[in-house]
């Protein structure tokens, strides 16, 4: 995959280090590397992957923060929640190493900036607030099916060189919509943007050219795909569900 990348590295610098490890967030394995070692991000797109509670989400979120874009989600240079949470722990000591790209799109006007960040949870509260807001998107996404509206908003919101973070966006997404999400993902990364995604899904993953970072109790770790814990639980599951169900329901 060509492309560029506009952030590096996210680390939590020595000035900002906890003196006390025994809380969280610094209490989960991928954010106890974080102290460490940081986290390198050497594609224009880049996947985290992991079990629930893991701590991917959390990253995500941060770097958000760091990169000035609304921890709730939304589009860079705007804000649709004014009353929301205060910068979460791991967002107030998170910093990136940037780009001289990144550098001017973070630090520029606020017209200049360019990114996205779509959250699962806070995704359909955000597309009620902008319906109809001039530089978004077109089309009723209240009257749309969750895939429908999820993919309005990739389809017109996706585009130009930004940053796009995204946190399980495949909650609303059928297997075709996961496919289409792909070959976008795909053409970010190829024209100039860089996409960081938490994921659970396997197609998601699978964008070709990505890197891929495995979350879990060793903390965080660069992986290939078809190494992943994540694609080898679902071929077995796919190939004999009975070999999981059967434990299940009995």
């Amino acid at each position: 995959m060509l492309g560029y990348v506009l952030v590096r590295r996210a680390y939590i610098p020595h000035r900002s280090r906890p003196e006390r490890r025994d809380r969280w967030p610094y209490t989960v394995p991928c954010i106890a590397d974080l102290v460490g070692r940081g986290l390198e991000f050497p594609a224009p797109v880049t996947f985290l992957v992991g079990e629930n509670g893991s701590g991917k989400s959390t990253l995500v979120e941060a770097v958000a923060e760091a990169f000035k874009l609304d921890p709730h989600g939304g589009k860079a240079g705007n804000r649709y929640a004014h009353d929301g949470p205060p910068p979460s722990p791991l967002g107030e000591v998170l910093e990136l190493d940037v780009t001289d790209r990144g550098r001017r799109m973070r630090s520029g006007p606020r017209s200049a900036r360019k990114g996205f960040f779509l959250r699962a949870e806070t995704a359909f509260g955000f597309f009620e607030a902008v319906r109809g807001v001039p530089g978004f998107w077109s089309g009723d996404t209240t009257a749309m099916s969750h895939g429908e509206g999820f993919l309005t908003v990739f389809d017109q919101m996706l585009g130009g060189p930004g940053l796009y973070l995204f946190d399980e966006p495949e909650s609303a997404l059928s297997f075709q919509s996961s496919l289409q999400l792909v070959a976008l993902m795909h053409e970010l990364g190829r024209t100039g943007a860089q996409v960081i995604c938490a994921t659970h899904s396997p197609i998601l993953a699978s964008t070709p050219g990505a890197a891929i970072v495995e979350v879990g109790d060793h903390g965080t770790r660069q992986a290939r795909w078809e190494d992943l814990d994540l694609v080898a639980q679902w071929r077995r599951y796919l190939t004999d569900p009975d070999l999981y169900l059967r434990h299940m329901i009995g």
